[in-house]
């Protein structure tokens, strides 16, 4: 798949597409239809398949502190957009330029002189351009004057659930993780790198790895039983999502992870970490012995739980 950055990295061969446009947060199964009906497009009309999205997203461009919590960073959408089968993706920076565009001229810039677009897929309830003023007959009627189609892509139900973006998150913050898979078509699960933190865990005598989150809200917080993917292999752990309130921090989401019985060095390594089961909530503790004693508490549940479901596979 091709990543391309921007519309100033856009080229000639690059035109002539069928194409969808959103956030694909989380790349869920309601996602995953529009992008199958992407490819079966594209296939009839022998064109590739593009995908528009938008980095920041709008709503944390323009409400960053009330922005819903993101299910996966780009680096991770960007692999799941692949996995479907996705040949482009055009990643536009979101900023004060882009969010003045009217929708005639978002439409002209990006899909018509940018991407020469021949079909287009987008849900009914989509809007774009200044003060959100396009709309899907807005498209339409564009489709009509610069020769391209576009169809509306239909609501996916499971089990009676709509499949979105939102009920993925409301799962989550319920501790839901068997509804979030049934939603998403595959466990939830957060990559990062490990980084140096303050290294206050290892002084209390449980070091753990410090995950790069790369998101200001995340839609987890807590402590969880997890599993961590280290080459291949899943090792059993309990894993913590917040911001430390116990100790003076930055104020933004960290996941630090404890694994169970590993031994190595973790440091710049990019680890997945699979979410089971939500332990508790994050709490203050008065004092480090106090937060010591929780976390001991909280590694006694998972060496239990764990050691009643071992894992038995490697995550994939």
């Amino acid at each position: 798949m091709q990543l391309v950055r921007g519309l100033h990295n856009l080229r000639p061969e690059h035109r002539g597409c069928v194409a969808t446009i959103g956030n694909f947060d989380g790349v869920h199964r309601g996602h995953q239809a529009i992008l199958a009906r992407l490819r079966e497009r594209g296939q009839a009309l022998g064109l590739p398949t593009c995908v528009v999205i938008f980095e920041p997203q709008p709503r944390e461009y323009f409400a960053p502190d009330t922005a819903p919590a993101r299910l996966a960073r780009l680096r991770d959408k960007i692999e799941l957009l692949a996995t479907e089968g996705i040949d482009r993706v055009l990643c536009l920076a979101f900023n004060q330029r882009l969010s003045k565009l009217s929708a005639d001229a978002f439409v002209k810039a990006i899909l018509v002189d940018g991407l020469g677009v021949r079909h287009l897929e987008v849900g009914d309830d989509f809007r774009f351009g200044c003060d959100r003023a396009g709309d899907f007959a807005f498209l339409v009627e564009a489709g009509n004057a610069y020769g391209f189609t576009v169809e509306a892509a239909n609501t996916v139900i499971q089990d009676g659930l709509r499949v979105s973006s939102t009920e993925v998150r409301k799962a989550l913050s319920e501790g839901d993780f068997e509804l979030a898979e049934h939603l998403l078509g595959r466990p939830y699960r957060i990559t990062g790198r490990v980084l140096h933190g303050q290294k206050l865990a290892r002084q209390l005598g449980t070091p753990t790895a410090n995950i790069q989150l790369k998101r200001r809200r995340v839609p987890l917080s807590g402590v969880y039983l997890a599993s961590i993917v280290i080459d291949g292999k899943a090792w059993p752990g309990v894993g913590n999502i917040g911001v430390r309130p116990t100790v003076a921090g930055d104020g933004r989401p960290h996941l630090e992870i404890h694994l169970l019985d590993f031994a190595g060095d973790l440091y710049g390594r990019r680890l997945t970490v699979e979410f089971h089961h939500k332990l508790r909530e994050e709490q203050r503790f008065a004092s480090l012995e106090a937060l010591k004693s929780a976390i001991d508490a909280d590694i006694a549940a998972a060496r239990a739980h764990w050691h009643a479901q071992p894992l038995t596979k490697s995550l994939k």
